[in-house]
């Protein structure tokens, strides 16, 4: 059984992934590279995997999580896009990992 809290984070992944799966193509995005775009939405597919491994309670989905977090830290550090919104993520990111981490031998880690 999943808890409430992995439940909770999830949702909150998939609304994530609902609200930043548009800036793909946005101009803000499409103005920084040709490959910038593609990249992009590679690190939100890799979200949305990860919140699906989260769902079924996979410690891949851990896993990925962590490595798309630190991707797409890295991508807005090199891409010079640090406001508000930046800092948020990345905290409300950092406990998310941390919560997960507490959970992380009781997942399964079959495919």
């Amino acid at each position: 059984m999943r808890p409430k809290i992995i439940t909770f984070i999830c949702v909150i992944g998939y609304l994530s992934v609902v609200f930043t799966f548009p800036q793909v193509f946005s101009p803000q995005i499409k103005k920084l590279g040709v490959f910038v775009p593609a990249i992009y939405g590679i690190l939100v597919a890799a979200n949305f995997i990860a919140c699906v491994g989260l769902w079924y309670f996979k410690q891949w989905g851990v896993q990925l999580y962590v490595i798309s977090i630190f991707a797409k830290l890295l991508f807005y550090i090199l891409s010079n896009q640090m406001g508000f919104g930046f800092y948020f993520n990345i905290i409300l990111s950092f406990i998310f990992i941390l919560i997960l981490l507490r959970f992380y031998p009781k997942m399964n880690q079959n495919l």
